[in-house]
């Protein structure tokens, strides 16, 4: 009773302001899960903004690291189903909270690899003596790099390192998991105590804040992998790489300990927030709780039994609309696409134009996502403006998807060729360093003086080493080399880095275009299903979204991505992650498979606009009411109404 006194008060008074209490306020409520909502998602684009150099670190293939991408997806799939039966019947806050503990828990499981692997080893730049970590040429006779090849393999072969892998698809597996009842409850939560006049408000708010998440994902990863990854184990004297070096790796545990202190204070709030909660005084609530506590009782008489036995009736039921079925399909091709763009584009444009993991990291971070979420709040703005039907909301998301293959097009042909690497592309011997005696595992990229770069001081036969304030400057005396002999370290690059910013202009357009449908789109499912099967016919879309795109999609990227390497690392006799790709072929097949998803998109957007046209009337929100469906056209009342879309 006392609850229902603080909602009594006037909202002035004096009485109001002592007795309120942060707890028993939908606002704060709102507040302490945009932030939850916020952390939970910034984990989950870290992820993704780091995945190339997890790859380079544990010797990854790009397969297997697009597997760990999705992985989270398997336990948000094998649960989520379960929330809609739940969602009235627990403490939705203190699930909330566990599952937000439960996050946390996996981001720090995420990290923990680093903490059990020991030190990053990499070919070593400079001089040591008994051994070839110099990488310069030496005769067989100067070396004894096998035993040190074996002591680092032993190293390599310990119980720790076998764990890497098993750790970071566990951490992924219990994030997904931590994520199920956040959102679905969040939402439920908010329109359940919320009044009917600012429940569209808060929702917008709590869109708005977490759809910046991935923005603040890709930069934060871009800021922690600017950091050596052993700069915790190394004093800063001995973190000799540079972040143009191919070999360097950046901070990517750093992130994950960042989010997972800030996912343990968001989640601590709902710890203390009621189940039930006064509701905001607004009397044109009265009626729609009534009809919401009906909804509310005849879900809970359902058994879990009868619950899972009615799941595929009204799955098949739902999924025979054919408008419901090709928007679905389309908005699946479009995840799809969304799923190689989030993990790979960073990777692309860092080997494409030759560019550091940090800056490639901002690129998708700071011009691809924002211009999406800009296109997706303009799309909802014209669909408002307008008043769009379903017939008109059908050819705006094609008209999108028709100018997103008109922008992203041009994109094939804007990247650089493969540099020229010695022995490697084209392929061939060296006879020039056979001699040198240079291991088969050392890379240490160096640029000679006439453009060519080869894969080490060695490999480049160079014979001593120019060293200024404890740092190399050149390798001299270099067999390999044309003209002067010298080469200096690190890679040539590309010689076309001015084709970057048109690419990236284009990206960020192709970004903004494609997110024009997301609104449009949504509102078609909305507006075309039966009103008591909307709830389910949107878990539908997001189940197939994860079973048909965000699980399998980044590993048919990374697979696609692996059949164009034409180096592969090498340690201690097992392959590790790709040093050297074939640019031309990489960027055609991984913007080709990009162009497909786009092209089936726009075939179901195409084919929703064939079906629209054999009905009678279009599809529209009527303007005085909130939930109510119809059709509208030149039919009278009855004939709408026997013309309703049946599911």
């Amino acid at each position: 009773m006392g609850a229902q006194d603080v909602n009594s008060d006037p909202p002035g008074s004096m009485t109001a302001v002592r007795r309120w209490r942060p707890f028993n306020s939908i606002k704060f409520f709102v507040v302490c899960h945009s932030l939850l909502q916020l952390a939970q998602l910034l984990v989950s684009a870290y992820m993704k903004s780091s995945i190339s150099t997890i790859e380079r670190r544990y010797g990854l293939s790009s397969q297997k690291s697009g597997l760990l991408a999705a992985f989270n997806e398997v336990g948000n799939t094998a649960l989520v189903i379960f929330v809609s039966f739940f969602g009235s019947r627990v403490h939705r806050p203190r699930f909330i909270g566990g599952g937000a503990l439960l996050a946390c828990l996996a981001s720090l499981l995420i990290a923990m690899p680093h903490f059990l692997s020991g030190q990053y080893h990499y070919t070593a730049q400079y001089l040591s003596s008994g051994d070839n970590s110099s990488g310069l040429c030496q005769s067989s006779a100067l070396t004894n790099s096998s035993t040190q090849e074996g002591l680092s393999c032993q190293k390599q072969e310990s119980p720790s390192q076998q764990l890497v892998y098993p750790l970071l698809l566990l951490g992924q597996l219990l994030l997904g998991i931590g994520a199920v009842p956040i959102q679905p409850f969040g939402i439920s939560y908010i329109d359940d105590y919320a009044s009917q006049k600012n429940s569209p408000l808060y929702l917008g708010i709590l869109l708005a804040v977490t759809s910046f998440a991935p923005v603040v994902g890709f930069v934060t990863g871009s800021l922690m992998l600017r950091f050596f990854v052993d700069f915790d184990k190394l004093p800063k004297a001995q973190i000799r790489l540079e972040h143009t070096d191919l070999r360097w790796v950046g901070a990517w545990w750093l992130g994950f300990l960042v989010a997972s202190c800030f996912l343990f204070l968001t989640a601590l709030p709902y710890m203390f927030f009621p189940r039930e909660m006064p509701k905001e005084r607004d009397a044109a609530d009265v009626e729609s709780r009534l009809d919401r506590k009906q909804q509310t009782d005849s879900v809970q008489e359902l058994s879990l039994l009868q619950f899972l036995k009615s799941f595929p009736r009204v799955a098949l039921r739902t999924l025979q609309s054919p408008i419901y079925l090709l928007v679905v399909l389309a908005q699946v091709n479009l995840a799809a696409l969304l799923s190689g763009l989030a993990t790979f584009m960073a990777k692309f444009i860092e080997k494409q134009f030759s560019r550091t993991v940090p800056f490639s990291t901002m690129m998708m971070g700071g011009v691809g996502i924002p211009l999406a979420v800009l296109g997706i709040v303009l799309g909802g703005a014209l669909m408002r403006r307008f008043n769009l039907s379903v017939g008109g909301a059908t050819k705006l998301c094609t008209a999108a998807i028709l100018l997103c293959m008109f922008s992203f097009v041009p994109m094939l042909l804007i990247g650089c060729p493969t540099q020229r690497v010695a022995g490697i592309f084209p392929k061939g011997p060296l006879p020039c360093s056979s001699g040198c005696d240079c291991p088969d595992e050392a890379f240490n990229p160096v640029c000679g003086s006439d453009r060519v770069e080869f894969l080490s001081p060695c490999s480049a036969g160079c014979m001593s080493v120019e060293i200024h304030d404890n740092r190399i400057t050149n390798y001299t005396e270099c067999r390999c080399v044309n003209g002067s002999s010298w080469a200096r370290p690190g890679t040539c690059g590309s010689s076309c880095g001015h084709l970057l910013w048109p690419f990236v202009v284009l990206l960020g357009l192709t970004s903004f275009i494609a997110a024009f449908s997301k609104t449009p789109s949504y509102m078609l499912i909305l507006r075309t299903v039966d009103p008591k099967d909307k709830s389910f016919a949107v878990g539908v879309q997001y189940m197939l979204f994860r079973v048909l795109a965000f699980l399998p999609g980044p590993v048919l990227y990374g697979a696609v991505i692996d059949t164009t390497c034409i180096l592969w690392g090498k340690k201690c006799g097992k392959q590790t992650s790709c040093h050297y790709y074939d640019l031309d072929t990489f960027r055609h097949r991984f913007l080709g498979l990009m162009v497909v998803f786009i092209c089936g998109a726009l075939l179901c957007f195409l084919l929703t606009v064939l079906v629209l046209r054999r009905k009678a009337g279009t599809y529209q929100l009527p303007s005085e009411t909130k939930g109510g469906y119809e059709l509208v056209g030149g039919q009278n009342a009855q004939e709408k109404k026997s013309d309703k879309v049946k599911t």
